[in-house]
């Protein structure tokens, strides 16, 4: 079992930057791929950004390529999400996510409650 846990959300300008993190429970987080998601009002939940276990592999969607970061720390049980050049398009609730590297796509196995980022322009 893994409990996940955002924060860094808030309310910023178009252009800011914002750094989320998760912080995940148990002696198994090493074991996960982690990943970011976001769901807009009135819109699927969608994939942003995967890490591998051990960091070395990344994989972004196209909308968020050169703007966003992921990267993790195993040793704390974290992972993040640096967000720069910000769009009121990337308003939404973002969670992270763990699951095997092979799902950490389209079906993780464990959600963070979510916490939401608003851009004004």
């Amino acid at each position: 079992q893994v409990q996940l846990v955002e924060s860094g959300g808030g309310l910023v300008q178009a252009g800011d930057s914002l750094r989320l993190s998760c912080v995940a429970s148990g002696r198994t987080f090493s074991m996960y791929a982690m990943g970011w998601f976001r769901q807009a009002p009135g819109k699927e939940r969608e994939f942003l950004a995967g890490i591998s276990q051990s960091g070395t592999n990344r994989v972004y969607v196209d909308s968020v390529k050169g703007r966003f970061t992921i990267s993790r720390d195993n040793a704390k049980n974290t992972v993040a999400l640096q967000m720069n050049s910000l769009k009121p398009e990337d308003t939404a609730v973002y969670y992270c996510a763990a699951a095997p590297w092979v799902r950490i796509r389209t079906t993780p196995d464990y959600w963070g409650q979510g916490t939401q980022v608003t851009v004004s322009s």
